[in-house]
C-alpha cells in the first residue's frame, strides 16, 4: 500500500505539473470529438506483457472526455517463481490456476496540458470503474509417473509433491474448457501522456493504479496465501486515431 500511495502522489505532481506547462504554452488548433485506442499493459501482477487494452472516448467539452474501455489481462499471484527443467521448458511449481481477467469501464478524463497539432506532450489525468469477469482456468503440467510414463494434469500439491518429475507446462489453453468463472469490479486512477506530430493519430503512455475485487477468493496457488482483492501499478503503450 505505501508504493501505491507514493505512485498516486508521482501521478498528482504530474498532473500539476503538466497543468502549469499548458499555462505558459500556445495549445493551438488541436480538436477532436473521438478517438479509438489500443495498448499492450505491462504491470505488477503480470508478466513480460500484462495484457490488452481497447479504448474509445468522446468529446464532453474542451478538456473534458469520457470513455469506454475493455481491458484483457493474465493476473498472477506475486510468489509465483519460474524453474527450468532438464529438457529447457520453463513451469512454475504450486500453481494450480491461470486468472483471465476481463474488465470493462467506464471512465472520464481532464486534459490539465495540451499540445499543439505537430510539438508538445498533452497531459491528463482519468479515472474509470466498472465490473470484472473473471476466467479461473486450469494450470496443467506434464508430470513424470515412472521412467517410461508422463501423465498431463491440473497441479495438485498433494499428488506433484516434487517439482523435479515435471518436465513442464501443458499445452497451450489445455483445460480451458474446464473453467470456472468468478465475478467482481475494477477501478483505476492514472495519468496519460500523448506524444506524435500528427493531429489525427495519438501514441503514448499511460501510468495508473489499478484495484480489483472479486466475490471470492481465487486460488491461484493452493499451498500459499490467495486473495480476494487485487491491487497493481501499470503502464500502458498505445497507439490510436482521432477525429
Amino acid at each position: 500500500m505505501k508504493k501505491a500511495k507514493k505512485f498516486l502522489l508521482i501521478i498528482f505532481f504530474l498532473g500539476l505539473y503538466g497543468s502549469l506547462q499548458a499555462q505558459r504554452e500556445d495549445a493551438g488548433d488541436y480538436e477532436y470529438d473521438q478517438e479509438i485506442l489500443v495498448g499492450i499493459n505491462k504491470n505488477t501482477n503480470g508478466g513480460l506483457i500484462g495484457g490488452f487494452t481497447l479504448k474509445l472516448g468522446y468529446r464532453i467539452d474542451d478538456s473534458k472526455f469520457q470513455f469506454f474501455g475493455l481491458d484483457l489481462v493474465n493476473v498472477k499471484n506475486p510468489k509465483e517463481v519460474r524453474y527450468q527443467t532438464v529438457l529447457g521448458n520453463s513451469f512454475i511449481f504450486g500453481k494450480s490456476n491461470y486468472l483471465y481477467s476481463i474488465r470493462p469501464y467506464y471512465g472520464r478524463e481532464i486534459i490539465v496540458g495540451k499540445k499543439a497539432p505537430q510539438q508538445g506532450v498533452q497531459v491528463s489525468l482519468l479515472g474509470a470503474i466498472g465490473p470484472t469477469i473473471g476466467i479461473i482456468a486450469p494450470y496443467y503440467i506434464e508430470y513424470a509417473v515412472s521412467r517410461v510414463e508422463t501423465v498431463r494434469e491440473q497441479f495438485d500439491p498433494e499428488v506433484h509433491q516434487s517439482r523435479f518429475n515435471i518436465l513442464g507446462p501443458g499445452r497451450v489453453f489445455e483445460g480451458i474448457g474446464e473453467s470456472e468463472v468468478a465475478f467482481g469490479a475494477n477501478a483505476k486512477v492514472a495519468v496519460n501522456f500523448e506524444f506524435g506530430v500528427f493531429k489525427s493519430n495519438v501514441t503514448g503512455l499511460e501510468l495508473g493504479y489499478q484495484l480489483e475485487g472479486f466475490t471470492r477468493e481465487i486460488p491461484l496457488m493452493p499451498t500459499t496465501e490467495n486473495n480476494q482483492v487485487f491491487q497493481s501499478v501499470y503502464f500502458t503503450f498505445f497507439y490510436g486515431f482521432r477525429r
